[in-house]
C-alpha cells in the first residue's frame, strides 16, 4: 500500500461543534498533500474507520473536537497513548457503530489484530456540543488555522517515515 497516513475528520454535523473534525477534513481534502497522506470524513463510522485503519495505516491524525478545559476555539496536538500491549478486553470501552472516540476507535482497531505505529490528535475545545447545525464563532474561526497545522503535522509525519522517530 502506498497511503501510509490517514487523516481523519470525526464528529457530528448534527452537534454544532461536533462538526470541527468533518469542516476541517472537507478544507483539507482540497489541499495538495504529499503521496502516501489520505484524507476522508468518516463523521460518526467509528467502526468503519477501526476497519479502514486495518488496511496498513503507519499513522492516524485524527480530527476532532476535544474537551480541554480551555477557552472555546483552543487548538491543540495531542499524541494519545497507544499501547497496544495492555490487559485483555474487561476495561475496553463498549462498541458503538455510532461512537467516535479516539479511545473506542483504536480499542476496537486492536481487538481487531491492528496496529499502528503513530497517533495525533489534531483538537478543538468546543464551545457546544448541542444538537444544532453549525459550528459556533468561536470554533469557526480556528478552522483554516487547524488545516494549517495539519498540514504541518503530516509534512512531518511524511518526512520522519522511515527514520524510526516521529514529530
Amino acid at each position: 500500500m502506498t497511503t501510509d497516513v490517514l487523516v481523519a475528520g470525526i464528529g457530528n454535523i448534527f452537534q454544532k461543534d461536533d462538526a470541527f473534525g468533518v469542516e476541517v477534513a472537507n478544507r483539507l481534502a482540497t489541499r495538495a498533500l504529499p503521496p502516501g497522506v489520505r484524507v476522508e470524513d468518516f463523521g460518526i463510522r467509528g467502526m468503519h474507520l477501526a476497519y479502514e485503519l486495518l488496511d496498513g495505516y503507519r499513522a492516524l491524525v485524527l480530527i476532532d473536537a476535544v474537551a480541554m478545559n480551555e477557552p472555546a476555539g483552543t487548538l491543540a496536538i495531542i499524541e494519545p497513548d497507544i499501547d497496544t500491549g495492555s490487559g485483555g478486553d474487561e476495561m475496553a470501552p463498549a462498541v458503538d457503530a455510532h461512537t467516535m472516540s479516539p479511545d473506542v476507535v483504536l480499542g476496537t482497531l486492536t481487538r481487531l489484530g491492528g496496529s499502528l505505529e503513530t497517533v495525533f490528535i489534531v483538537g478543538c475545545q468546543p464551545a457546544d456540543l448541542q444538537d444544532g447545525m453549525g459550528l459556533t464563532p468561536a470554533v469557526a474561526e480556528v478552522v483554516d488555522d487547524a488545516v494549517e497545522m495539519c498540514c504541518q503535522l503530516v509534512s512531518e509525519i511524511v518526512q520522519t517515515a522511515g527514520k524510526g522517530t516521529h514529530p
